[in-house]
C-alpha cells in the first residue's frame, strides 16, 4: 500500500477531492494531511473524511524535524501539496527525492513564484490580458514552482472572464486531472 501525505493550507477542495478519488483503492492510502493553519478548512474535510489531519507552524517546518518525523511515523511514500503555500524544506526534499508533487493554478512557468497562488494568480493572469490559463503539475524542488513539469491544461480566458471566471476553470481543471496524474506518477514511481 502506497501511502500519501497531502499538504494543505487552506480549504481543501483539492484535497477531499484526491481523498474521495483513492478511497476505493486497494493500492493507495491517504492516511494524514499535514497543514500550516490551525483554523484551515482542510482540517475540517479530513474529520469529515477519517483522515488524521496535523498542524505544524512556519517554524516547525523550518528549523526543525517534526515533520518529518510526522511523515516517518505515519510511513508515508509520498507527498502531494494541494494549495500549500509554504515552501517544503530542505530536509523533506531530501527524503522524498522525486516523491512530491504540486499543483499550480496557471500555466507555469508564468505566473509562477513566492506570492503567486490563488486568486493572486487569477488576477495576474486576466490583468496581462492572457488568452489562456490552466493548471500545471509539477515536482517540488528547491524554489517555488520550478520542478520538473509532469503535466498541464489549458482552459481559455475571454476578454470578458472575471479572475473568479478563470478561477472556476482552473477549479475544473484541477478535479479532473490533479487525481488521475497523482495515481499515473504513483504508477511510475513505485
Amino acid at each position: 500500500m502506497i501511502k500519501i501525505a497531502i499538504f494543505a493550507s487552506g480549504s481543501g477542495s483539492n484535497a477531499e477531492n484526491i481523498a474521495n478519488y483513492f478511497a476505493e483503492s486497494n493500492t493507495v492510502s491517504i492516511p494524514l494531511i499535514i497543514s500550516n493553519k490551525k483554523d484551515a478548512y482542510v482540517h475540517e474535510r479530513a474529520k469529515k473524511l477519517g483522515i488524521k489531519s496535523v498542524t505544524f507552524s512556519k517554524n516547525e517546518f523550518e528549523t526543525s524535524d517534526a515533520v518529518l518525523d510526522c511523515l516517518k511515523e505515519n510511513k508515508i511514500d509520498f507527498i502531494v501539496l494541494a494549495g500549500f503555500l509554504l515552501k517544503v524544506p530542505d530536509n523533506i526534499l531530501e527524503a522524498y527525492p522525486g516523491k512530491i508533487v504540486n499543483i499550480h493554478p496557471a500555466l507555469l512557468p508564468k505566473f509562477g513564484g513566492k506570492g503567486m497562488y490563488g486568486d493572486n494568480v487569477h488576477k495576474a493572469v486576466v490583468e496581462a490580458g492572457e488568452t489562456e490559463s490552466g493548471i500545471t503539475i509539477h515536482y517540488v524542488n528547491e524554489n517555488y514552482d520550478e520542478g520538473a513539469i509532469i503535466f498541464q491544461a489549458k482552459c481559455p480566458v475571454l476578454k470578458s472572464d472575471t479572475y473568479e471566471d478563470v478561477a472556476k476553470k482552473v477549479h475544473t481543471l484541477e478535479y479532473t486531472h490533479f487525481p488521475v496524474v497523482i495515481s499515473s506518477v504513483l504508477d511510475q514511481t513505485f
